[in-house]
């Protein structure tokens, strides 16, 4: 499956970094919400990092590390959510998720299923190595593909959809 989609890498000096990370933060904002309606809701469908990806992939690394940086402070300030003992981590993960997909979206400039997976793969293999110097524990430092294996799909095939949807 592939999609041919026009991609951006929008500079720190223009306006539409902003706005497109302004909107790609208020997902990032209201998704979580949502999905922690549910019993470890977060922890299952991880709805922190979904925009992020589209933000970094269409966008490219500038308006995806706006995102990426913002929805987790910003949901913690507002929301306590994510906990301040997962701030860190969950910052690393965005950042490497920001990077790792306009990096890809560079690369490869179309979208495709693989591609996503890729960048899901990359994230979450760096973001877990990462983790586990942290907190010290393998088990915990796997807890987003133990748990949130769902989240995972959604964002490989959300996210490819969502950025099909984008198409022009």
């Amino acid at each position: 499956m592939e999609s041919a989609i026009k991609l951006y890498s929008l500079k720190v000096v223009e306006v539409k970094s902003y706005l497109f990370a302004m909107l790609f933060i208020v997902g990032n904002l209201a998704l979580p919400q949502i999905c922690h309606l549910l019993p470890i809701g977060g922890q299952i469908l991880l709805p922190i990092y979904f925009f992020t990806l589209i933000a970094a992939y269409k966008y490219g690394f500038f308006t995806g590390l706006l995102t990426a940086v913002a929805s987790p402070l910003l949901n913690h300030a507002f929301f306590g959510m994510p906990g301040a003992e997962m701030l860190t981590i969950i910052l690393i993960k965005s950042v490497l998720l920001a990077a790792a997909a306009s990096y890809i979206a560079i690369k490869t400039k179309e979208v495709k299923l693989q591609n996503i997976l890729a960048v899901i793969v990359l994230y979450q293999g760096i973001g877990t190595l990462a983790e586990w110097a942290i907190v010290g524990s393998l088990f915990t430092a796997f807890q987003d593909v133990r748990i949130g294996f769902p989240g995972i799909l959604f964002q490989i095939i959300g996210g490819y959809f969502c950025l099909k949807a984008m198409k022009k």
